[in-house]
């Protein structure tokens, strides 16, 4: 009897989780899909803060996500990272450097080695920009893209 394979789960991180990290979450969906691989991944997406818990993607980022075809689960509210996600997660994927030095606050220690930068899948050591300032969604979408294949490269 064959013991089934527990999916490779990855968490990504943002500010508020109402831009960056749900565009990364359904963008990763998306291409685990399109691949036939949906079941070899969980992906969730988080904040680092409290201040937009219980609210939706952030209207740009889902007319972005739609204008690239890219389905997203209107229902889903942001959540805050906590302690317990270091556990459930095999990855945690930070979108800047203000996330990482926010998260540490949360998740103290790293002894697996789980938190990383989002950009550093594609080899480039910068943040993924914030559209919330930018307004430049699209920029935001396409780095977000370029590191979720990436990932997707270097991932077993």
């Amino acid at each position: 009897m064959n013991t089934p394979v527990r999916p490779f789960r990855i968490l990504f991180v943002c500010h508020g989780n109402i831009c960056r990290s749900p565009m990364a979450e359904f963008i990763l969906k998306a291409l685990v899909r399109a691949r036939g691989i949906e079941d070899q991944y969980y992906i969730e997406s988080a904040a680092v803060s409290t201040e937009e818990i219980g609210n939706g993607i952030y209207p740009p980022a889902k007319r972005c996500l739609t204008q690239h075809g890219v389905p997203f689960d209107s229902t889903r509210g942001a959540r805050q990272v906590t302690a317990a996600d270091y556990g459930r997660f095999d990855r945690i994927i930070c979108m800047d450097r203000s996330n990482l030095h926010w998260i540490q606050r949360i998740i103290p220690d790293d002894p697996e080695g789980k938190i990383h930068l989002m950009m550093s899948y594609a080899g480039k050591h910068r943040d993924v920009a914030d559209p919330w300032y930018t307004g430049d969604f699209e920029t935001t979408f396409q780095d977000l893209l370029e590191g979720c294949e990436a990932m997707l490269k270097s991932q077993p």
